[in-house]
């Protein structure tokens, strides 16, 4: 009997049988995707490889943030936050399931703070020295500034300011010693592996015909010859080689690495480490009055807290960190993270055992020596290159926000590498399941009403948030009467496999790390994940020993990565 781990997914397949195409793209990060799924719209032949699961990088480690970047203004980059500030208008109509406006406020502590050491850290350190909390003054000027950025979308409300005794009577749990607090839009973005997800199918779907579009997960980058790059399959480990006319190296803060294995040796990434953890806190959930309170700790750090799936997401450090080694949030950051609470919310108690998930990433900064973490561009520049006789272009730099601009400018690049000409803007191209997504009470019953197939509005509303209008493909593939996992509420066996057939899972993990937020939000046990495993095993030819070694292996992420241990409250120890 042939072991299926020696079979190659269809997805590998397709890439092996004709082991060519026009462009390929190495990193399925939200950046890389968009990228393939931009040339993909071109009518371009395309490939993406990504060397672990899509989004599984540093875009599975943001802060659920789609936004213009205020405080980018103090680095004077100005036209990163007109870039972003267009990009959040656009996704708030493009991807309106995924990407809402965010009420935030910004508590302030000091007055004057900032107003001279900004502008010298902009124009004479280059952000270089210790960073200083900045006071309402600095705040109100950068909120004006930035109000006039936001104006042309016409999407989110201007900025409000409040005094003490209104601030206080809006967050009756905010430290008394605040001053101010700032008060405008940004935008959410409650399931980013799911809004990456949405990008990438739209990407394949464009170029379904002539099979054009081709993507593959668990499949890296290891070497190039004679304009060849050599893929392996990590699933079975078997090696082959694939022309592309030009290569793109999209793969973030692993940039340098995939350069290396390449045969090009580049210093261009210097990434920093960023962190969050998860509370089940219903009295700090409550505190934030639905808003994201997003502000500077006494040390000058930005950091946030968020009100997220009925928990509460906290973050966010800036690190300097090797993008070689893991990384995992620390007990250090965590004592950081409880001290920033106390100095917004100093009555709440928070602890340890409140911690249901954490998770940590490396942001794909550019190399920037001894300037402050917090101050490095947030900004992207495209390198170019050849390996031998093959254009080679290396992303450096990108953020979330702006991955639609970024892949265009990239892509623009590609063409014209090609001597190919645009044939289309991906500016207002709906994203997945925002196409046709109602955004009113009434149009959202209508809908549910139009689409339920006579099932219960409050199971099909409950599709609808997780998936927008493609809930329609989730509902196809369902019984009439679903059989409900009680060990993972909410969810239903024949949606658990439909996402194992559709979307190219490949480990327990990919499912509860990145299809759904059953990871996130806490409460696994080692029952739930039995009974997740066998949902999915018949779609994947699992046997009950992968089975079994893919339960184990869940476990062991969770531990490892994300500081989860089954059956016990806060997180597991380190080591």
């Amino acid at each position: 009997m042939v072991s299926n781990a020696s079979v190659p997914r269809s997805s590998v397949a397709e890439l092996r049988e004709r082991p060519a195409a026009d462009v390929l793209v190495i990193g399925g990060g939200i950046n890389g995707i968009a990228t393939f799924r931009d040339l993909a719209l071109q009518g371009v032949d395309v490939a993406l490889v990504e060397r672990g699961d899509y989004v599984s990088g540093a875009s599975s480690a943001s802060s659920h943030m789609v936004h213009g970047g205020v405080r980018y203004l103090e680095n004077g980059e100005f036209r990163l936050v007109r870039e972003s500030v267009t990009e959040r208008n656009r996704l708030l109509r493009t991807a309106p399931h995924y990407v809402r406006p965010l009420k935030t406020t910004i508590p302030i502590f000091k007055t004057l703070s900032g107003i001279l050491s900004a502008p010298a850290r902009l124009l004479i350190t280059h952000g270089r020295g210790k960073p200083n909390e900045r006071g309402a003054a600095l705040i109100k000027v950068g909120l004006m500034i930035y109000d006039t950025f936001s104006r042309g979308g016409g999407q989110v409300p201007r900025h409000r300011f409040h005094g003490r005794k209104k601030s206080l009577a809006e967050f009756p749990q905010m430290n008394a010693d605040v001053k101010y607090t700032a008060t405008y839009y940004d935008a959410s973005m409650h399931d980013p592996e799911r809004l990456a997800l949405d990008v990438l199918f739209d990407g394949v779907a464009a170029g379904a015909a002539g099979d054009r579009a081709r993507a593959a997960n668990y499949v890296s980058a290891v070497g190039s010859t004679a304009g060849q790059v050599r893929l392996r399959d990590e699933k079975t480990g078997d090696e082959f080689d694939f022309a592309a006319r030009v290569v793109v190296n999209a793969s973030g803060p692993w940039t340098d690495l995939t350069n290396a294995a390449l045969g090009e040796e580049t210093t261009f990434m210097g990434g920093t480490k960023g962190s969050h953890i998860v509370l089940d806190n219903p009295e700090m959930l409550a505190a934030t009055r639905g808003r994201e309170i997003f502000f500077e700790h006494s040390d000058g750090r930005i950091v946030l807290i968020y009100p997220l799936k009925d928990r509460v997401m906290v973050g966010t450090t800036d690190i300097d960190a090797d993008p070689a080694q893991s990384v995992i949030c620390t007990d250090e950051e965590i004592d950081y993270f409880f001290d920033l609470i106390g100095h917004v919310f100093p009555r709440i108690t928070v602890d340890r055992s409140q911690i249901v998930y954490t998770f940590s990433g490396i942001r794909p900064l550019p190399k920037h020596d001894d300037t402050a973490p917090g101050f490095v561009s947030r900004d992207y520049r495209i390198v170019e290159s050849d390996l031998d006789g093959t254009p080679h272009l290396s992303l450096v730099g990108g953020k979330w926000t702006t991955f639609r601009a970024l892949a265009a400018n990239l892509s623009d690049r590609v063409l014209a590498q090609m001597g190919r000409k645009r044939e289309r803007s991906t500016a207002d191209t709906p994203i997945g399941g925002g196409r046709d997504f109602p955004q009113t009470p009434s149009a959202r019953a209508a809908w549910i009403a139009a689409n339920g197939e006579g099932r219960d509005p409050e199971f099909v509303d409950r599709l609808l948030e997780r998936y927008g209008t493609r809930a329609v493909e989730v509902l196809a593939a369902l019984p009439a009467d679903p059989t409900e996992i009680p060990e993972l509420p909410g969810y239903s066996v024949e949606e658990l496999a439909h996402l194992a057939e559709a979307e190219q899972i490949v480990h327990l993990d990919d499912l509860l790390l990145r299809r759904t937020s059953l990871a996130f939000v806490g409460g696994l046990t080692r029952q739930g994940l039995e009974a997740a495993a066998a949902a999915i095993a018949p779609a994947l030819d699992w046997d009950e020993d992968r089975r079994a070694r893919e339960i184990d292996r869940a476990v062991d992420t969770l531990r490892s990565a994300h500081r989860v241990e089954l059956g016990k409250e806060g997180v597991a120890s380190l080591g």
